[in-house]
C-alpha cells in the first residue's frame, strides 16, 4: 500500500553519487512514493564531474574526464537518462547516447630511459564485444575465477602469440597427470624453454576451467613451476630490444599477479581480492616476484597516476591497495566491453549531468541552488530506545533567486549546458554578487539562514558530500559516533589540479605522429595527458584552435611554461618544447585550482 504522502528525501549535493541516487529513488516503477529535493551549493551540478562554458563556448573542466569500457553502473545509467530524455535529433546534435560517446581505442604509458629520455609506449586495444552497460549474462564476468583465466590466456597470448598444438587436447580429468606432464615440459630438454612454458601455460588454461574440482595445492605447483620458467626465458633478453622489455614488464606483472593469487589462496578465500588490501600494490607484486625494473615501469606507476594514489598529493608517498588496484586493472583491460576507453563529445557537463538535471526535472525533482550546508543537526537528547536520528539541516542561501526558480543551462550549438558562470541576472541584487566564489566552501557569503526540519520538510536525508567536506557539515555525527571519527580519519581526500591548453598548431606541427591518445606515467607533477581536439568543433571560437590538450594533477608551483611543455608535448625533446610553446601566439593557457 503506498503511503498517505510521498516520503520526503533531502539529497545534499549534486555529484555522481548524489544525482544517481535522486534518479533511483524517482524511477516511474516506484510511483512518485519519493518526493526528492536537491539542495546545491553553487550553481551546478557535476560535483568532481562539473564543467562549464565560459568565453566562446569553451568548454572547462577540472580534470580529464573520460569513462572506461568496464564503467557499466555508469554507462546503464547515462543510457537510461538519454533514452527517457529522448532527444530531438533535428534539434540537438547529442541527441543519444552514441552520440554523446565514442570509442578512444589507443592509450600510452611513458617510461623514463638509463639516458633520461623520455619514451612513451603506445598500444590499441581492438574492440571488444558488447556495450558498456548492456545486460550482463548469466556467468559473471566480474569474478576472481574469471580474472585469473583470462590472466593466464594474456600471458599465454604474450609470450607465444599462437597456441601450442595438442595442449588443449589434455585430459582434464586426470589432475595428477596435468601437472606432471606441465614439470616435464618445463624441466625437459626435448622441447625448447619457451615452446615447453607455452604448452605448459596451455594446460593451465585448462586447468582453470576445472575450478573448482581443481586442487588448489596442485595448481599451486603448476603456478610456481610456469613462474620460474617464465622468469628464466625472458629475464636475461629484456636488455637487447626495448620493445621486449615493456613486454616482459607486463608479462612479469601477471605472473607475479598469478603466483599472488596462489599463495595468499585467494579463489578459496571469501573476501576475494579484498584481502590483500591491507598491502599496497607494489608491495604485493614484489613479495610474489616482481622486479624492481617492473616495479618501477610505466605500466606500475600509470596505475598510480590514474587514480591519483598518493598520500596528501606527495609522489614520494605512494599509496594504493593491492586488492583495488588489481581489481581495476583487471576490468580494465580484461572486461572492457566495446572499447577499453570512452571519451566525451563534450564536456563532462554537457554529456552527463545536463541530461540527467533534464530528466529529474521532469519527474519533479525540486532543485534548490545556491544552498550551502552548515550542519547536519542531531537531537540533543534521546527518548529512551530511541536510536540517533537527523533532527535538522541548516543551510547558508548564497543568493536569491529573483522568481523563484534558477534555470542553470545555456545553449551551446544546440546543446544544453551548464555555463562556467553563475547567471548573475537571474539573483536577487546579482551584479553586487559578482566575483562570488559560490562553489567554494570558504566563501562564506550569505543572503539568509535556512533550516529545515524533519518530518515537516523532510524524511530521510542522503548526504552525497564528498568525505573531504563530512568534518564541516556533520561534525555532531563525528563527534558521537566512532566509525565516523574513523572514516574522516583514515580515508583521506587528495587535492588534484588540472590546465587544458588551446592551440593554433595540431598535433603533427608539435611533434606527434600518432592517433590521439590518453598517455599516463608520465614526467611530474602533469604526469597524465589526452589530446582533446575533437572538442573544438564543440566550441564557438571565431578562429578555431587546431589542438586542445589537457593535463592532470600537479604543484601550482610549477605551472609555468616548461611544465605546460613536459605534459602537452611528451613526444618533443625538452629544448624544442620549450621553444614551440613560447613561438605559438594563439596559446591560452587556463588552469583549474
Amino acid at each position: 500500500m503506498r503511503p498517505a504522502r510521498p516520503i520526503k528525501v533531502a539529497v545534499i549535493g549534486g555529484g555522481c553519487a548524489a544525482v544517481t541516487a535522486a534518479f533511483e529513488l524517482t524511477q516511474p516503477h516506484h510511483q512518485g512514493r519519493f518526493a526528492v529535493t536537491v539542495y546545491q551549493q553553487g550553481w551546478r551540478l557535476g560535483g568532481k564531474g562539473a564543467s562549464g562554458r565560459g568565453k566562446a563556448g569553451r568548454i572547462e573542466e577540472h580534470g580529464l574526464h573520460i569513462w572506461l569500457g568496464f564503467y557499466e553502473n555508469a554507462f546503464a545509467l547515462v543510457r537510461a537518462a538519454y533514452a527517457e530524455l529522448a532527444r530531438d535529433p533535428s534539434a540537438r546534435p547529442i541527441a543519444t547516447w552514441r552520440d554523446a560517446f565514442f570509442p578512444m581505442p589507443h592509450i600510452g604509458v611513458a617510461d623514463r630511459l638509463a639516458s633520461g629520455r623520455w619514451e612513451e609506449w603506445l598500444a590499441h586495444f581492438p574492440p571488444a564485444p558488447g556495450l558498456p552497460g548492456d545486460p550482463l549474462g548469466a556467468d559473471s564476468p566480474f569474478a576472481l575465477a574469471s580474472y585469473v583465466a583470462r590472466t593466464a590466456a594474456l600471458l599465454r597470448t604474450l609470450m607465444f602469440g599462437a597456441r601450442t598444438r595438442g595442449a588443449d587436447a589434455a585430459e582434464p580429468g586426470n589432475v595428477a597427470a596435468l601437472v606432471e606432464r606441465a614439470s616435464r615440459l618445463i624441466a625437459g630438454g626435448a622441447l625448447s624453454a619457451a615452446a615447453a612454458a607455452g604448452e605448459a601455460l596451455a594446460l593451465l588454461t585448462v586447468a582453470l576451467r576445472e575450478l573448482p574440482a581443481f586442487p588448489e595445492a596442485l595448481l599451486g605447483r603448476l603456478v610456481e613451476s610456469l613462474a620460474v620458467a617464465v622468469r628464466e626465458q625472458l629475464a636475461g633478453l629484456v636488455d637487447l630490444d626495448p620493445d621486449l622489455r615493456r613486454k616482459w614488464d607486463v608479462i612479469d606483472l601477471v605472473v607475479s599477479f598469478l603466483v599472488g593469487v596462489v599463495r595468499f589462496r585467494l579463489l578459496s578465500e571469501p573476501e576475494g581480492l579484498s584481502a590483500i588490501d591491507r598491502l599496497d600494490c607494489r608491495e604485493f607484486l614484489r613479495l610474489n616476484g616482481a622486479s624492481e625494473r617492473t616495479l618501477q615501469s610505466g605500466f606500475v606507476r600509470a596505475l598510480y597516476d590514474l587514480p591519483l594514489a598518493y598520500e596528501d598529493g606527495d609522489p614520494e608517498r605512494p599509496g594504493l591497495a593491492a586488492g583495488q588496484a588489481l581489481r581495476g586493472a583487471l576490468r580494465m583491460f580484461l572486461t572492457y566491453r566495446g572499447a577499453l576507453f570512452w571519451k566525451m563529445r563534450s564536456g563532462m557537463g554537457d554529456i552527463v549531468f545536463a541530461p540527467l538535471y533534464e530528466v529529474l526535472k521532469r519527474r519533479g525533482v525540486r532543485f534548490e541552488f545556491f544552498h550551502r550546508l552548515e550542519n547536519v543537526k542531531l537531537p540533543e537528547r534521546l527518548a529512551p530506545g530511541e536510536r540517533p536520528y537527523v533532527e535538522a539541516l541548516e543551510f547558508d542561501v548564497q543568493a536569491e533567486i529573483a522568481d523563484g526558480e534558477y534555470r542553470p543551462l545555456v545553449d551551446v550549438k544546440g546543446v544544453p549546458c551548464w555555463p562556467a558562470e553563475p547567471d548573475l541576472r537571474q539573483l536577487v541584487d546579482g551584479e553586487a554578487l559578482s566575483g562570488r566564489r559560490f562553489e567554494s566552501h570558504g566563501d562564506r557569503g550569505r543572503v539568509a539562514a535556512k533550516t529545515l526540519r524533519v518530518t515537516k520538510d523532510f524524511d530521510f536525508v542522503v548526504l552525497g558530500v564528498s568525505v573531504g567536506a563530512v568534518p564541516f557539515v556533520a561534525r555532531e555525527i563525528v563527534a558521537r559516533d566512532a566509525r565516523w571519527r574513523d572514516m574522516v580519519a583514515n580515508v583521506k581526500t587528495v587535492a588534484t589540479q588540472a590546465f587544458q591548453i588551446w592551440l593554433d598548431r595540431d598535433a603533427a606541427d608539435l611533434g606527434w605522429s600518432e592517433p590521439p591518445v590518453v598517455l599516463s606515467g608520465f614526467a611530474k607533477p602533469f604526469d597524465t595527458w589526452a589530446d582533446m581536439s575533437h572538442l573544438a568543433q564543440e566550441e564557438n571560437w571565431r578562429v578555431a584552435p587546431r589542438h586542445i590538450a589537457y593535463a592532470r594533477r600537479g604543484d601550482a608551483a610549477d605551472l609555468g611554461a616548461d611544465a605546460v611543455s613536459r605534459s602537452v608535448m611528451p613526444s618533443l625533446p625538452a629544448a624544442r618544447r620549450r621553444r614551440s610553446v613560447a613561438a605559438l601566439p594563439g596559446l591560452v593557457v587556463q588552469p583549474f585550482f
